[in-house]
């Protein structure tokens, strides 16, 4: 995956269990600008509640959503928002919500209860209801809702490559190894950046966080809540963050779940999210040698990961076939281990998938790579890379060259043999990209606004441990309370671990801030 400027910080990702099957089966910040007090008219806007149409190819493509298993139904809608926040009176773009209403009594209801569950360039609106029965006892007192930020899916989304384009483009070799290699991969970010300019131009200026955060300030008004009662997972904490800053005397319930350091700037990020992910991946190595049955990868956790490398290596030299016509490369293979270490459910896959590609069949890799990127099975992808890229390059003030990165290799490579040249080549994702980038890293300061629950989660190769500390920091005094998760994968909440699912039912259901310091697991 060589576009983004880091692995995107998202919630757990949907692999798409079509292509998985197939596989296994036939191989077995900025404080300028205006609020959304100046919104105008478009805070009186009465939105139009209608079933819910299947997802757009943007989205994701599937089926609509199918009902809860109480019978609640989906419903959505479009808001309407200013296109450039500067301008609240001038052109508008529509922004994609769904909701399921409250289960409970209408005397229980507490509010709407907004969900943002990462990216940057998930669309919630195909998210929520992939995971909504995990929130039944949340829904008991809140509409759960959830929405498209500006740049994703039906919000005015960011358009780049095509998808036989973006076949190339991640085929692409995004750890280049001699002069030519790297000439290649700049020209193909230089491409795929002035293909973003040409067909997103519009829009591109105006897909920043503190944009979407104003955006959650207008939904919140339209919802008819005086508060944002609010749930953000990976970067939906970093939206959450600048959000609490912008409008802290409007912050009601939040939860931040697998938290992103919001003092990094990018490049930290990235080195981060390499240590990250290698501690991930020896935690695989470990679980899989110290079962009782043999690990088919190797006697020892060393062996696994040194297999891994050798991999790798031969992928760089010779790929092998994937999911046809495209083959597995080491880049592709890369991105696959990545995706399968966001969750512990998924390290059967990984496994499954090694061992085949040790045999000389990429398929399953391939498949878990294709999720990551956001490729179906028919080869339609929706739009998360343009997404992310565009969001990441708007907000991140830094541009990285190809000097720089070579000179930051070594740094990289010691913080993990695996995804160290990876995650650095990544930082070139912005290099070029047609806007300015606002800072190096986002203002989440929000003195004065409600406590929020911060939650880390000791094994999360995505958004380190580290930043839930640091996020509790920057919030300030008396705003973030930390509570931490001793697991694996991205986040805590998901992992239907009962302390921690106490704690954020107690929270938000009840208004029981849990003791600061809290350790689950």
């Amino acid at each position: 995956m060589p576009n983004p400027s880091r692995l995107r910080a998202a919630a757990l990702p949907v692999v798409t269990s079509a292509v998985l099957s197939a596989a296994l089966l036939a191989g077995c910040s900025d404080d300028s600008g205006s609020g959304s007090e100046d919104s105008g008219d478009l805070a009186a806007q009465k939105l139009d509640w209608k079933d819910c149409p299947a997802p757009s190819e943007a989205e994701g493509g599937g089926s609509a959503p199918s009902p809860l298993p109480d019978g609640g139904e989906w419903q959505c809608a479009t808001m309407k928002a200013p296109l450039d926040w500067d301008d609240p009176e001038g052109d508008t773009i529509g922004l994609a919500l769904i909701r399921a209403e409250a289960s409970g009594p209408a005397d229980r209801r507490i509010g709407s209860l907004v969900f943002n569950f990462g990216g940057p360039g998930g669309s919630g609106v195909t998210t929520l209801p992939a995971f909504g029965q995990d929130y039944a006892k949340l829904r008991t007192r809140y509409d759960l809702v959830s929405f498209d930020p500006r740049g994703v899916g039906r919000s005015a989304p960011v358009e780049c490559l095509d998808d036989k384009q973006l076949d190339a483009y991640f085929q692409q070799d995004a750890t280049p190894d001699d002069a030519a290699e790297r000439r290649e991969l700049l020209e193909n970010t230089e491409d795929f950046n002035a293909a973003c300019e040409k067909n997103s131009k519009r829009v591109l200026p105006h897909v920043a966080t503190t944009d979407a955060a104003r955006d959650m300030d207008l939904m919140r008004r339209v919802l008819g809540d005086d508060e944002l009662h609010y749930f953000g997972i990976s970067y939906g904490t970093e939206l959450g963050g600048v959000y609490a800053h912008l409008f802290p005397e409007h912050v009601g319930r939040a939860v931040f779940d697998a938290v992103v350091d919001p003092t990094q700037t990018p490049e930290q990020g990235s080195l981060g999210q390499a240590e990250g992910f290698q501690l991930a991946l020896d935690n695989f190595a470990e679980d899989c040698t110290s079962k009782v049955e043999e690990c088919p990868l190797g006697d020892s956790a060393q062996d696994v990961k040194d297999s891994i490398a050798r991999l790798l290596k031969d992928l760089d030299r010779r790929p092998i076939p994937g999911i046809f016509p495209r083959e597995l490369t080491q880049t592709a293979a890369t991105g696959g281990i990545a995706q399968a270490l966001y969750s512990k459910d998924f390290w059967e896959y990984l496994t499954e998938g090694l061992v085949q590609a040790y045999d000389g069949d990429g398929r399953v890799l391939m498949a878990l790579s294709d999720s990551l990127n956001g490729r179906d099975e028919n080869g339609r992808y929706s739009n998360i890379t343009a997404a992310n890229v565009a969001i990441n390059c708007a907000d991140d003030k830094p541009r990285y060259g190809p000097a720089y990165v070579e000179d930051k290799l070594p740094e990289f490579r010691k913080a993990s043999p695996v995804f160290g040249d990876y995650l650095a080549w990544s930082m070139l994702s912005c290099t070029d990209w047609p806007v300015p980038g606002a800072a190096d890293h986002p203002d989440v300061s929000a003195p004065g606004a409600a406590p929020i629950l911060v939650i880390g989660n000791t094994g999360d190769p995505a958004t380190p441990y580290e930043g839930a500390g640091k996020m509790v920091e920057a919030l300030g005094k008396g705003v973030g309370v930390e509570l931490t998760y001793k697991g694996q994968g991205h986040g805590a909440y998901d992992s239907k671990n009962k302390c921690v699912q106490d704690a954020v039912h107690g929270y938000l259901l009840d208004g029981r801030v849990p003791a600061a310091g809290t350790v689950c697991s």
